[in-house]
């Protein structure tokens, strides 16, 4: 069992109307994608996590004539939202691929940054290849990352604090463990909104707490 991790870079239009609404309101913010299916009829239902003003998001999915349905949940500003959504024709070929080459979502599926959509998908080894030419248009793959699934690597993940995962994944994005080096902490930094010495420092804790467990 292999598994392909990858960015889903779509174009301005976004991979659904109302994904795309949500990613542009300044006060509503996309977290994680927990679960994306593909209907009989098209339509497609999502279970998002989401931060931000629940009354905000509330008015965008009332108005949206693309919205059959859907129910919020959670406290403060954490906000899980099912969402039953109409078909849209770039979100229903992508998610038939999915379906057609019997590939799995290793969920959650989490947002970057600049928009794009962290994937990784896991499937048979010689079906990723024969996937690409069926990419909708309008959307990019970005490749990270191949191997052999091992699922225990997302619980050594899971043990860093949220701000740890976002420098050691952006750090990764950015080709900081490629070799030869591709980015400087300082480059990381500027990414993130912080100093390079204070990338540096998180990428240290990071490494401690990950090799500490994965060497005898």
């Amino acid at each position: 069992m292999r598994y392909a991790k990858c960015i889903i870079i779509p174009d301005d239009n976004g991979l659904h109307p109302v994904d795309r609404q949500i990613a542009d309101h300044p006060d509503v913010r996309r977290e994680l994608l927990h679960n994306v299916n593909l209907l009989a009829d098209e339509t497609i239902v999502t279970l998002y996590e989401l931060s931000g003003d629940r009354d905000t998001l509330e008015v965008i999915l009332d108005e949206s004539p693309m919205v059959r349905k859907y129910h919020l949940s959670g406290v403060d500003n954490e906000i899980h939202a099912y969402i039953h959504l109409e078909a849209y024709e770039r979100l229903v070929q992508l998610l038939s691929v999915i379906r057609k080459f019997e590939f799995i979502f290793d969920t959650p599926l989490e947002y970057t940054r600049r928009g794009g959509l962290r994937v990784t998908v896991i499937g048979d080894v010689g079906s990723f290849q024969k996937a690409l030419p069926d990419i909708p248009d309008g959307i990019r793959l970005k490749l990270l990352k191949t191997g052999t699934y091992e699922p225990n690597t997302d619980r050594l993940f899971s043990q860093l604090t949220k701000r740890q995962q976002e420098i050691l994944q952006t750090a990764v994005d950015l080709g900081y463990y490629d070799v030869p080096r591709q980015v400087t902490h300082k480059e990381i930094g500027k990414e993130l909104g912080c100093t390079g010495g204070t990338v540096g420092g998180h990428l240290r804790k990071i490494e401690a707490t990950i090799l500490a467990q994965i060497v005898p």
